[in-house]
């Protein structure tokens, strides 16, 4: 498991190009036949994802958890970015399409990967935060989930934001998770920019062409930064910046949030004359 210690909102102001992306960018994510792992010091967010080929894949716990399992003390949002496949929580089975969600309670001892044909594999991107109360584990199909239209093709950010993990849907104990799907034409992400002062989030860009990227700001309002961000990576984003994108062309993104609560309009909205 990599372990990622965070710049502070004073320290990234100074940091060039690679010392931004070695701070918030993932960009190491589905490994043929492994799971990845990345622990960040900034509300214990773990960032995983599970490649199965040739193999099932297994969560075990690690040494930094201090944890018999993965899930003693934790709990899961995953989302299918891949071919079909399957997860097995201690012994019950979930076909998961593409796009299929799945919520893991803590208390889950074994989770198991697969993918249902090694020459197409799934690829199982996941969010883990600590839990301090039970929820049962819940298979979410794309098709069902609650989806609201925002934005405008005149303001090229016409979007469909798609809610897996949140109190009116798949419960948690603090886990919030879902994705944004960008029109044809559209490029803008999360404009007008916001922060959230009581939460952290991590974005993962998929459904982007081989020569397509999104150039991600992140920051101060008033002290922006941008990093370059390519298909199936991800970027950490604490809760005083702003997570902001343009692509050269539309994408998907997930969204995983963790913290005090799990109300989706508690942001702090940005001053847009203000942003620098």
């Amino acid at each position: 498991m990599e372990i990622r210690y965070s710049a502070d909102d004073v320290r990234y102001q100074r940091m060039n190009t690679d010392e931004l992306r070695e701070s918030f960018l993932i960009n190491d994510l589905f490994q043929k036949d492994e799971i990845t792992l990345l622990y960040s010091d900034i509300d214990r967010l773990i960032v995983g994802s599970a490649t199965p080929v040739s193999k099932k894949l297994t969560l075990s716990s690690a040494e930094e958890l201090a944890a018999e399992y993965f899930t003693q003390r934790r709990e899961i949002g995953v989302i299918n970015v891949g071919e079909p496949g399957k997860i097995t929580v201690d012994g019950k089975e979930f076909g998961m399409e593409y796009r299929d969600g799945l919520y893991i309670g803590r208390g889950s001892r074994v989770i198991e990967f697969e993918s249902a044909a090694q020459d197409s594999p799934a690829l199982f991107y996941f969010v883990s935060y600590p839990a301090h109360s039970d929820f049962p584990t819940v298979h979410i199909e794309a098709a069902t989930v609650e989806s609201v239209h925002l934005g405008s093709q005149a303001e090229a950010n016409e979007r469909t934001i798609r809610k897996y993990i949140h109190p009116a849907g798949a419960q948690s104990c603090q886990l919030v998770m879902g994705c944004t799907e960008l029109a044809k034409g559209s490029i803008w992400n999360t404009m007008p920019v916001h922060t959230h002062e009581r939460r952290m989030e991590v974005y993962f860009y998929f459904e982007l062409p081989d020569d397509a990227l999104v150039f991600h700001f992140m920051g101060k309002p008033t002290e922006t930064r941008h990093v370059v961000v390519r298909n199936r990576e991800a970027i950490i984003s604490p809760s005083w910046s702003i997570h902001s994108g343009a692509g050269t062309s539309n994408y998907t993104f997930v969204w995983g949030m963790g913290g005090e609560n799990q109300e989706f309009g508690d942001m702090q909205h940005s001053d847009m004359a203000k942003v620098k």
